[in-house]
């Protein structure tokens, strides 16, 4: 069973940055692609960056320039650093995982908290 396991999050103030971790278990990962979404207070969960096998990535325009993905995969981990932190980028974050092969993000993470201070 696949599981996915946040961390990182915390309170910061605008301006400042936080680095998220991933950590996923239960079988390789290295094919898969990974990712984070994220969910405002009274929203719905919305698209942050999502990173291929490859090393391919890909970033919602809001995030783009101040967040960067990466992936270690001889640790099954991905990360997204999180710099020029904004308030509206407050929220709890998900990782998700694609399987190669499929189509959904079949396997979400229980999320975790980030809140930017203005």
């Amino acid at each position: 069973q696949v599981q996915l396991v946040e961390s990182g999050g915390g309170l910061v103030q605008a301006g400042g940055s936080l680095r998220l971790s991933c950590a996923a278990s239960g079988r390789t990962f290295s094919s898969d692609t990974m990712g984070w979404f994220r969910q405002a207070p009274g929203k719905d969960r919305d698209f942050v960056s999502s990173i291929m096998w490859s090393g391919s990535s890909t970033y919602a325009d809001s995030v783009k320039g101040r967040f960067t993905i990466s992936r270690d995969n001889a640790k099954n981990t991905v990360y997204l650093q999180m710099n020029s932190l904004k308030p509206e980028d407050t929220g709890v974050y998900y990782c998700v995982l694609k399987t190669k092969g499929y189509s959904g993000w079949g396997s979400w993470g229980q999320g975790t908290q980030v809140t930017v201070s203005s």
